[in-house]
């Protein structure tokens, strides 16, 4: 849509105040409870995992982040959809409608948008996407039930003549599999390997493009990465190749990589490691340098032999406190799971590097034995601070030194 189109797109917004109310969304959680709402995006029927994301921007960077493929996000910030979106802001590597977020809660009705960059309202995009949205709910109430209660399952219908069945949503609810078992890495991963030079963006500038051929050779397993984190990657200057999320150990050390990246993605990661967990394993063993990221992260631990819990409400946000305990700094990362790694069935030789300061859950380690790390946040923020972004460099630095990571001050 053009731009002077996208600044006279309607308002999505609930009736005249002196009109009858007539709800034309629901969110109907798996305890039969219903809530009403005003629909936006696509029509029909979403079901998923509810979570609640904390972030004050970046809302299209969060709806296109492949972690949260099979859940329905719930936004704290009202204001969602003020700054219309873009082509520029999409984080799954595929640009066209994807497996990914299954449907949006908001709480204020979505206004024109106000920004410059934008090209397209987000009911529009939401359409294209084809993700079922809702506005009108009391968001905070919603998330102060999952803070007390946990993430529920749900199914978000829209209707623009508010025709629902209820009873039937409320059976279609109730009868939703939970989150544990669920390997949802196969929709989202890449379908055939593909090399990945682009770079960061800038103002007036847009997205750079580095040349390859010379740099850090980095095979990055797709198990639902955001961009991102590939030009970071890129940035930090590697030649980088991603490959699907079932690609074997063999084919990847036939590549011959300087390092391994294990990306960020969705699901239960004790589903996804049926698979990906003797891979990493044999990569780890080969002594190749590893990176890991959310749900790598996770794999990397249970190819340590550790085991992974489900969180009670996840961490969903880009204002989380974390420190590092190898630097002792404290910093505000971006956040997007719901399994966390227990520490303690971790072996000796991985160390705890990062806790989170909300509730000390495991956020890093690092082998003492093999040159190999990971983190349980998003340092490439997007959205979110960029106080991380030293975990590329160090990556860098493992990949170059061709032996374990020690603790060096940032």
């Amino acid at each position: 849509m053009p731009q002077d189109a996208a600044a006279h797109a309607p308002e999505v917004s609930a009736p005249e105040p002196w009109a009858e109310p007539v709800a034309t969304a629901l969110l109907v959680l798996a305890d039969g409870t219903i809530l009403e709402g005003f629909g936006i995006g696509q029509t029909g029927i979403a079901d998923g995992e509810v979570c609640f994301n904390t972030a004050m921007t970046g809302y299209q960077e969060i709806l296109t982040d492949p972690s949260y493929a099979g859940q329905i996000v719930t936004f704290t910030f009202p204001h969602i959809g003020n700054v219309g979106t873009n082509d520029e802001d999409l984080e799954s590597l595929e640009a066209a409608p994807a497996s990914g977020v299954r449907g949006t809660v908001i709480a204020s009705a979505v206004t024109r948008p106000s920004s410059w960059r934008s090209s397209s309202h987000l009911d529009g995009w939401l359409k294209v996407r084809g993700i079922v949205g809702i506005t009108g709910v009391d968001t905070r109430a919603l998330t102060a039930r999952i803070r007390d209660e946990g993430m529920p399952n749900a199914v978000i219908a829209n209707d623009p003549e508010g025709r629902f069945d209820r009873e039937a949503l409320k059976a279609r609810a109730a009868a939703l599999a939970p989150m544990e078992g669920l390997d949802l890495v196969p929709p989202v991963t890449s379908r055939a390997p593909s090399e990945w030079s682009e770079t960061v963006w800038a103002l007036g500038d847009g997205y750079g493009r580095r040349a390859s051929g010379d740099g850090l050779k980095v095979v990055a397993i797709d198990y639902g990465v955001k961009r991102n984190i590939l030009r970071l990657l890129a940035q930090a200057g590697c030649d980088v190749t991603v490959v699907p999320a079932t690609t074997s150990a063999d084919e990847i050390l036939a590549m011959k990589p300087d390092g391994v990246f294990l990306s960020n993605g969705p699901g239960d990661p004790a589903a996804t490691g049926t698979y990906a967990v003797p891979v990493i394993r044999q990569l780890l063993d080969a002594k190749v340098p590893t990176f890991g990221i959310c749900l790598g992260h996770q794999l990397m631990g249970l190819a340590l032999g550790g085991r992974t819990v489900k969180m009670g409400q996840g961490h969903h946000g880009a204002n989380h406190p974390v420190k590092d305990k190898t630097t002792g700094k404290v910093e505000i990362v971006s956040m997007n799971h719901g399994f966390a790694v227990d520490p303690n069935s971790l072996p000796a030789t991985a160390v705890e590097t990062h806790v989170s300061l909300f509730d000390g859950s495991n956020c890093g380690l690092t082998l003492t034995d093999r040159p190999a790390f990971s983190v349980q946040h998003h340092p490439e923020a997007s959205p979110g601070p960029r106080d991380s972004h030293y975990l590329f460099e160090r990556f860098v630095t493992l990949m170059r030194a061709g032996e374990p990571e020690t603790a060096k001050p940032a």
